[in-house]
């Protein structure tokens, strides 16, 4: 019997590229679905690429009959979270209206497995710094609302149709793939370790620190990093996990430590070999000072083992990715 599809949207982004490009490795059938306004079209290294919104329920009516799909990785999404305060709207037509049409569109295809893309943003402010997945939710933007509310409509739909589902809230999430072929390429970009990267390469005149007066070690707030290649790989684990009859489920996905800003702009300065301009600014609304990932659910449910918990590894990989993509004009 024929292998059935997985449909992965917003695949020619950063994270998705790299969930495609390991689920090619292991031959299985992809077809990606991404309107390429954030995302490229070169990223897509498996798998067909259709150039689409994901809001577009006759397209995903299609695609999902078409090509036989029995599971979805959706990662389509605005990410940028002061663009979301701004632009709140914005962030709920695509985020939650959009994922709304793609969830009626699984529901009526029968589609049986669902991996949400979510985000620590969801936790807001957790009093302790560690944010388990049984906590309260309580975003303080409109990014973080915008996925709570599709993590809710995937909730209830599973219950009332019998889908099952990974959702996966994503930590800081860095680096590139350290055979060099993809990376973070989005212009603008706002992720402290691709900041840094550019100002070491002089894409950027200076980095800034928002807050150093937090009740952390130095300062600075911390923030629990993983590698996009782990990301990445928890995917795969809750594809399998799903695959062999695991209830639906949400993780974390994270390391379960941190590293304040001050310790990230360190590493790359020790990575790259000189000082970066480093300007310290005024702390940001809403930023939390400790936000790090209660990990023991996803290792032990997912059986999920990071390999890239260092770093040093993930600046290395990053600046790695910049270099190329100065050299470069596929991503320009």
């Amino acid at each position: 019997m024929k292998e059935r599809s997985i449909l992965v949207t917003g695949g020619a982004g950063y994270i998705g590229s790299h969930v495609v490009r390991q689920l090619g490795e292991l031959n299985k059938r992809v077809v990606v679905l991404d309107n390429l306004t954030t995302g490229f079209s070169q990223a897509v290294l498996h798998g067909e690429l259709i150039q689409g919104d994901t809001g577009d329920m006759a397209l995903l009516s299609r695609l999902l009959d078409d090509y036989d799909v029995e599971s979805v990785i959706h990662f389509a999404a605005h990410t940028i979270v002061p663009e979301s305060v701004n632009n709140p709207l914005k962030y709920y037509g695509n985020n939650t209206c959009s994922s709304r049409n793609l969830l009626q569109c699984c529901a009526e295809a029968e589609v049986k497995n669902f991996i949400f893309s979510s985000t620590a943003a969801v936790y807001g402010i957790p009093q302790s710094g560690l944010a388990r997945e049984d906590d309260l939710t309580g975003p303080i933007n409109p990014y973080g609302t915008s996925k709570l509310m599709t993590e809710w409509m995937l909730r209830d739909l599973s219950t009332a149709t019998g889908l099952n589902y990974t959702i996966l809230r994503y930590f800081n999430v860095a680096g590139a793939d350290p055979g060099g072929r993809i990376g973070q390429s989005t212009a603008q970009a706002t992720l402290l370790i691709k900041v840094a990267c550019e100002a070491a390469i002089g894409k950027r005149t200076a980095v800034s620190i928002f807050g150093t007066d937090y009740d952390t070690p130095d300062g600075t707030g911390v923030r629990d990093y993983i590698h996009v290649e782990d990301l990445a790989s928890a995917h795969l684990a809750a594809l399998n996990y799903l695959h062999e009859g695991g209830q639906s489920t949400t993780v974390n996905c994270g390391y379960g430590h941190g590293y304040s800003v001050r310790e990230v702009l360190e590493t790359v300065e020790k990575v790259h070999g000189q000082p970066l301009t480093v300007r310290e600014e005024p702390r940001r609304p809403g930023d939390p000072p400790s936000l790090v990932a209660e990990t023991s659910r996803i290792r032990r449910t997912l059986n999920w083992q990071p390999q890239h918990d260092d770093l040093e590894f993930i600046v290395k990989t990053a600046l790695a990715w910049e270099k190329k993509l100065l050299k470069s004009s596929d991503y320009s």
